[in-house]
């Protein structure tokens, strides 16, 4: 048995996909721009939907170009690719032009470019030309903190700019990292985090705290005693910490879980069984501090901007409906007002009276919701899951570290825009500024997707294969 390398054909099924997004973008911003009396706008490249025509083009034009370039090209050149990134997002620091809040951009005047869009190009190529010297089925911790060292630099270079939503997209490559054996551990550690963030600031820390402490003493006891008698004792003190807690007495209803907890935990101690309680004591403070140190930096630490975001996506009720809570409110009617089959192309009323801002970029799905519907919605969902499943598929196949590593980075990023973008548009996530790949109105986005896409068709024309 040895492995060969094998030309295949050209993935069809990615192709007409990225070709249907990409057609399906241009009509859907043609459609927040439209003007019945300049129907042909779309020759002018200094109207909106004239400038992405032309981009359209030129992606196109480089579509062609990196499927004629051979994929060790990038492998050779993946180092040097990545540097380049780096310097330039250094550079858009000192040089860089102020939009939206963000010196994110170096504007030429004719055009803009985006160097953070190409960074995750310069991260995916180096990201997986490292691990591709891994030949383990697990990483150990030099190569673990190096590959995240690749792709946090990035990540946090673009955060001084400030730009959030790009840096948020560069966790996509724990998806990589999973694949390549990092500990589940780290992806349950940081999901719980995350709930604890979120709750505490929904609900209370000193809610987060009863639950901590309810959780905390149900592990003991379920570990020291029979269930029946750890099940009688739990239910009663959640009896009377429930009372309390509606009786609106909250600091007093977290006697009974904290003060059992703590009395349980001696009692285990002195009777030298010391690693439950020590491990759950030491989760207890994390949890118990993370969440007031959540609502105290939200409140305190943050700028007022940045505590609005939040605030809309988790506290609606703090925010002005006429003010920073006005873009969700509107993006969900919009998406609401479509219905199933949607109102008919050009004939939304929310786009064409610019309800909703930047409707032809960040809120570019509220277009398709409000004029295709359900059903339109539902068709950008199968085709993106079709690009990102396979993406993960030629991942699989392939017997190249360096194919496996880039594609599976790819089929990442996008799932994050995908999926922030999205939950975006609904009001389930922040406003990050995060464009709809292949959809969205902007040029760096949509070359930088097309040759991440293209990259991965000609790596699928090169697999190895077993002989």
């Amino acid at each position: 048995m040895k492995a060969t390398r094998t030309k295949s054909s050209l993935d069809w099924i990615l192709i007409s996909s990225y070709l249907s997004l990409v057609t399906i973008g241009w009509f859907m911003i043609y459609s927040t721009v439209y003007d019945p009396e300049v129907p042909l706008q779309f020759l002018d490249v200094r109207t909106p939907i004239g400038s992405q025509t032309l981009w359209i083009a030129i992606s196109l034009i480089i579509f062609i170009v990196v499927l004629t370039l051979d994929w060790k090209f990038w492998n050779t050149f993946a180092v040097p690719i990545y540097v380049i990134s780096l310097l330039f997002l250094v550079l858009v620091l000192i040089f860089g032009t102020v939009i939206n809040g963000a010196k994110a951009w170096f504007d030429f005047g004719f055009f803009s470019f985006q160097p953070s869009e190409w960074a995750k190009l310069g991260t995916a190529l180096a990201l997986a030309s490292y691990l591709s010297f891994n030949k383990k089925n697990y990483l150990d911790s030099n190569t673990l903190w190096t590959a995240i060292g690749v792709f946090m630099i990035p990540a946090l270079l673009i955060l001084l700019q400030p730009d959030a939503g790009s840096a948020m997209v560069f966790f996509s490559f724990f998806i990589l990292m999973f694949r390549k054996g990092m500990s589940y551990w780290f992806y349950l550690t940081a999901i719980g985090l995350v709930t604890i963030f979120i709750t505490s600031l929904v609900f209370s820390p000193l809610l987060v705290t009863l639950v901590a402490f309810m959780l905390g003493i149900s592990v003991l006891m379920y570990d020291q005693l029979p269930v029946g008698k750890a099940s009688g004792y739990i239910l009663a003190l959640l009896a009377v910490s429930v009372f309390l807690y509606v009786n609106n007495e909250h600091k007093l209803a977290l006697i009974p879980f904290g003060g059992g907890f703590i009395v349980y935990s001696i009692f285990l101690t002195y009777n030298r069984n010391f690693k439950i309680p020590f491990i759950m004591s030491s989760l207890l403070v994390v949890a118990i501090g993370l969440a007031f140190f959540s609502e105290f930096v939200i409140d305190n630490v943050l700028k007022p901007h940045q505590q609005e975001r939040i605030n809309v996506w988790l506290r609606p009720e703090r925010c002005d409906p006429r003010g920073s809570l006005y873009n969700i409110i509107q993006s969900k009617l919009a998406i609401g007002s479509g219905g199933f089959a949607g109102k008919g192309y050009l004939k939304g009323e929310m786009t064409k009276l610019n309800y909703v801002p930047e409707q032809s970029t960040d809120f570019i799905f509220t277009s398709i919701a409000e004029e295709q519907g359900f059903v339109g919605s539902i068709g950008i969902v199968i085709l993106f899951t079709i690009i990102i499943l396979r993406c993960f598929a030629i991942a699989e196949k392939t017997r190249l570290e360096f194919i496996k590593g880039f594609c599976y980075s790819v089929g990442g990023i996008i799932f994050f825009h995908f999926i922030i973008n999205l939950g975006m548009a609904m009001g389930l996530l922040p406003v990050v500024g995060i464009p709809l790949p292949f959809l969205s109105k902007g040029g760096s986005s949509l070359v930088m997707f097309t040759v991440l896409i293209g990259i991965v068709i000609k790596m699928n024309q090169n697999k190895m294969t077993i002989a």
